[in-house]
């Protein structure tokens, strides 16, 4: 089971139409996924004839939670409006590019459905070439660079059916909510929290769902959990997968192995890894040395300025042994494509009001450095 449970989780769904073979495998296997998904996370599996799809649903939404080929709101705009128009469709049904531009424009008047516009229509390509990506459509004649180029170019899609199962079905009209807060509660409407299957579900989707688990996120129960069934946890999820479970007073992370396909880790086999690495072994010293103070809950935080200023130091010590690409960057992009990459995997968290940087217990997990006799070679690859 643990493989087409890891499939279940490293992906959206898995499409018949797209590997018939692992969704014959998971439809074998149904019996013992939904017995864990559902008892031990709180996560619904759907299956039809079209695919099969595990319902993630964070307790706590992150950043790295969206679609991170998205760079805007107008991307989720068309998304959602894409959806839209795709629920009154048939399978199979074939569609030309102009029609669902006249209906965002019927439905979403103004400058964003001003498709003499380069910028809105190159957001609205990158949100249907991400629906091909996924799945949700498939194009039948045409390019869409002609529409990127002139708003008069047509491409012809075809709705494979899937657009359906996208979005979480929700058991309350969604009209009624007023905060976002109302969806993160939804799944516990009308639910004790205090009930063990409602924390245990929080606690297991936390330690799956994310890089880490920090005590002063969420609810206090999930920590306490922790301290009861840790070990009982630990040792089911040691024997599932092949991870290991570090629980600590404030913190606790399910660290995948080599053999381990859940998702995205860290660190991955590029450039950006090893700069963070560094970043780690440079901040490790300094909180060691007693220059930078760690809290009771083994966070620390650090003036924004100086925090930017040790990124910068690692440049310029290591720099030359970076990637072509991190190498030139200019100083203030560098910076910022460090700092919003921590920001991603959960080290750091920015306090913006403040001028300062959140560094997490996570950072003190790993760290990295050059060999001793590196001498300051370049590597282009």
């Amino acid at each position: 089971m643990m493989k087409e449970l890891e499939v279940l989780l490293s992906k959206r769904w898995i499409l018949k139409s797209r590997d018939k073979e692992m969704y014959y495998k998971l439809r074998d296997a149904l019996g013992e996924l939904r017995k864990f998904t559902t008892e031990k996370m709180g996560c619904q599996i759907i299956d039809n004839s079209l695919l099969i799809k595990m319902e993630k649903i964070p307790v706590i939404p992150e950043s790295f939670m969206g679609i991170m080929k998205f760079s805007s709101k107008e991307e989720y705009a068309y998304l959602c409006m894409l959806l839209m128009y795709l629920e009154d469709r048939d399978a199979q049904e074939q569609f030309i590019l102009s029609q669902l531009t006249e209906y965002i424009t019927a439905n979403l008047p103004g400058d964003i459905s001003d498709w003499t516009l380069y910028t809105n229509r190159r957001k609205l390509i990158r949100v249907l070439r991400f629906a091909v990506e996924q799945g949700i459509v498939g194009i039948t004649d045409g390019k869409d660079e002609a529409f990127m180029d002139d708003e008069a170019g047509e491409v012809l899609y075809e709705n494979t059916g899937a657009s359906r199962y996208f979005m979480k079905s929700f058991s309350k009209d969604i009209m009624e909510y007023t905060k976002p807060e109302d969806f993160r509660e939804s799944d516990w409407f009308e639910v004790d929290e205090d009930r063990g299957f409602a924390r245990r579900h929080r606690v297991y989707k936390r330690l799956i769902f994310a890089p880490g688990m920090y005590k002063e996120d969420g609810s206090p129960e999930d920590f306490e959990y922790l301290k009861y069934y840790g070990r009982r946890l630990s040792e089911e999820l040691e024997q599932l997968f092949d991870c290991q479970v570090h629980i600590h007073r404030g913190s606790a992370y399910l660290l995948s192995g080599d053999d381990c396909r859940m998702g995205s880790v860290f660190p991955g086999n590029n450039s950006i890894s090893d700069i963070l690495l560094l970043c780690f072994g440079k901040m490790r010293k300094k909180i060691e040395n007693d220059e930078w103070k760690a809290a009771a809950d083994e966070s620390c935080c650090i003036d924004q300025i100086e925090f930017e200023n040790l990124i910068k130091d690692v440049k310029k010590e290591y720099g030359s042994g970076f990637s072509k690409n991190y190498r030139e960057m200019p100083e203030g992009e560098f910076v910022k494509s460090v700092i919003d990459e921590m920001e991603v995997w959960m080290f750091i968290r920015k306090a913006e009001a403040d001028h300062q940087i959140k560094i997490c217990p996570l950072t003190g997990k790993i760290q990295g450095s050059y060999p001793a006799d590196y001498m300051g070679g370049r590597n282009d690859e």
